[in-house]
């Protein structure tokens, strides 16, 4: 079976996924791979770092999903504010599954679902889209940037 996915140069951010040929809506496209790890060592490890690149899912309450590592191709996915993925969990695996149709060519991405907190102008968002803040902060939560910086009339769009 051809793979759903190729990796090319991004638009949004270093390297992406994008569709090898047109892909459904529904499709579960790649699993999310890496090493399972309590939260005390994600607490402790500097590599957890937000001033560095972090590949790492909330598994439950006890465990985290490491995906740092080279073999994990889908770490490639960026994030934008109109994705045309999600990410779904069952257990201890994580797949990126197309909510949409997605055309070939087409770069893969998801909602990486940041809150909003103190430290969200620490993630600058580079997706593009109509719908972007400026900031990769899940969708429930843009609406409290777009109200604060709209009130100054200074929204990136």
């Amino acid at each position: 079976m051809k793979k759903l996915y190729k990796v090319k140069k991004s638009n949004i951010d270093k390297n992406g996924l994008y569709a090898a040929k047109d892909i459904r809506a529904g499709t579960r496209i790649i699993e999310y791979l890496g090493k399972i790890i309590s939260k005390k060592e994600t607490e402790r490890n500097d590599k957890f770092d937000n001033g560095k690149d972090i590949y790492l899912f909330n598994l439950n309450n006890k465990f985290d999903l490491d995906g740092d590592f080279k073999w994990n191709t889908a770490r490639l996915v960026n994030h934008s504010c109109d994705p045309n993925c999600e990410v779904e969990g069952k257990g201890l695996k994580i797949w990126v599954t197309s909510i949409r149709d997605i055309k070939k060519g087409e770069e893969l991405s998801y909602d990486y679902g940041f809150g909003y907190d103190k430290d969200y102008k620490q993630f600058p968002c580079k997706c593009g889209s109509d719908r972007c803040c400026g900031y990769i902060v899940r969708e429930g939560s843009r609406w409290r940037i777009n109200k604060k910086y709209k009130k100054y009339n200074i929204i990136n769009k």
